[in-house]
Formats: structure tokens, sequence, C-alpha cells
């Protein structure tokens, strides 16, 4: 294959960046789109140049660490896929690629592709865990739940934070994220006793990061790669109104 990319180059979180044109040859269709952004890199060390910079770890969809916007969809075109998991085959030869860092005012561009994403580690630590001393290890069936509720909670706790949700939602909110961070613990009994304080303490401290607001668009959703629903917003928003409002809610 031979595709044109037009990759965001940016030197640091004060430059002023631009988007710059590379020819590329020589493409399989059974790489990875990140296997074709190291054999990219890998032209423009013998050439000389600046790599470019991009996030990675797991490239097994579990990290989340693989956020690029594709031609102006976060992890490119194809449904419930990271960046990492998607291929070179979901284009064609010719083809022209865009690729940008995920835009938001609380991500912040660190270098080319790479954002500062630590907004999310904030509004776990604000809230999202339990502080319950249990002791040793219990046997798995001592406390039984029912399955529908282990059930969401396992859709919920598929969340990876790459913050797709964010860089897709026109106000920037991480209402999806928040919420799939709350709905894991919410929907088990080990997250009971804190779940009114976790909700208002995340929520503060999502406020606090920058994030917009939700107005109901459901990019979030549409552009999830472990498709969590916008279900647990609404489970969020209830738990959020319980928390200041009721004042037995602690």
């Amino acid at each position: 294959m031979k595709i044109t990319l037009h990759v965001w180059r940016q030197k640091d979180v004060n430059s002023v960046g631009k988007m710059q044109r590379r020819e590329v040859n020589d493409i399989s269709q059974d790489m990875s789109f990140l296997e074709m952004l190291d054999k990219v890199n890998e032209d423009i060390i013998i050439e000389g140049g600046e790599p470019i910079a991009f996030d990675h770890d797991c490239r097994e969809g579990i990290c989340g660490m693989c956020s690029m916007m594709i031609n102006g969809r976060a992890h490119g075109p194809d449904d419930g896929t990271t960046t990492c998991q998607l291929h070179m085959r979901s284009f064609q030869d010719g083809d022209a690629i865009h690729i940008e860092p995920f835009r938001a005012r609380a991500f912040p561009v660190v270098r080319d592709l790479v954002v500062d994403r630590s907004s999310f580690d904030r509004i776990v630590q604000a809230g999202g865990f339990i502080s319950a001393n249990t002791g040793g290890c219990q046997d798995a069936n001592s406390q039984l739940i029912p399955k529908i509720d282990s059930d969401l909670a396992m859709d919920a706790a598929a969340c990876i934070g790459c913050g797709a949700c964010v860089a897709s939602c026109p106000n920037g909110s991480a209402m999806l994220f928040v919420a799939a961070k709350m709905g894991h613990l919410a929907n088990l009994p080990q997250g009971q006793p804190e779940r009114y304080t976790r909700a208002r303490n995340m929520i503060t401290q999502m406020d606090a990061e920058g994030f917009g607001a939700c107005s109901n668009h459901y990019e979030c959703e549409a552009s999830c790669p472990k498709d969590i629903p916008v279900t647990f917003i609404g489970d969020m928003n209830r738990d959020v109104l319980k928390a200041n409002t009721c004042s037995s809610a602690k």
C-alpha cells in the first residue's frame, strides 16, 4: 500500500504545532496502525529526523495508551477498536490519513500525538476506590451477588481510561469515564459504604480539572473502544443528586 500521512507535529507543550505531510510506501495491509507508525519512524530516523512521538504500551487493547484521532475519529474508523487493534486493511491504497492528538482543554498536548491525561488519574484518586479493610482474601462465593449486578459492574470496569469519550465530545466532557469508574463500584456490595461520597468527590474533581458538561450528544458512547453505554451516566447523575440532596448520603 501507498498512503499519504498528515501528522500533527508539536515540539512541546509551549510550541505551536502544525500538520506535516509524508508519503509512505510499502505498507502491508496486515500491519497494525502502530506498526505502520513504527515503520514511518524508522524511515525518519534513517533520514536524520525526529520520530513521531505517540503513546503505546500493551498493544493489546488493554492499557488505553494508544489514543489518537484518525481522520477525525478517536481510535480510527472501526467500532469498538483501540488504535493498536486497528489494522491497515481498514484503509485503501492511496488513502490520505490525518492523525492528530486528542483535543481537550483537560488533555494538554505534550508532544506530537502525546497528551497529558493525568487529570483522569486525579479523578480516580478523588474517589474511585474502596477504603474498607478486608483482611485476608475471602472465598469468592462468600458474598453472593446477583448476576445482573455483576454483569453491570464488569461492563463498567471494562473502561480503559483512554479518553476517547472526552476527545469525541463537543464539550470535552469526561462524564462517561467518571460514570464507568463509579458504576463498577456502585453495582457491587463493596462499593456501597462510600457510594455517595464517591460520587460527590469524583464529580467535584472532574469539574476542577476543566472538563465540559454533558449535553447528550452520545459521541462518547459511539467512540468508546469498549462499547460502554451512556446509561451509566444516568446512574451516576442519580447518585450525585442523592449525594447533594440527602443528608443520609455519606
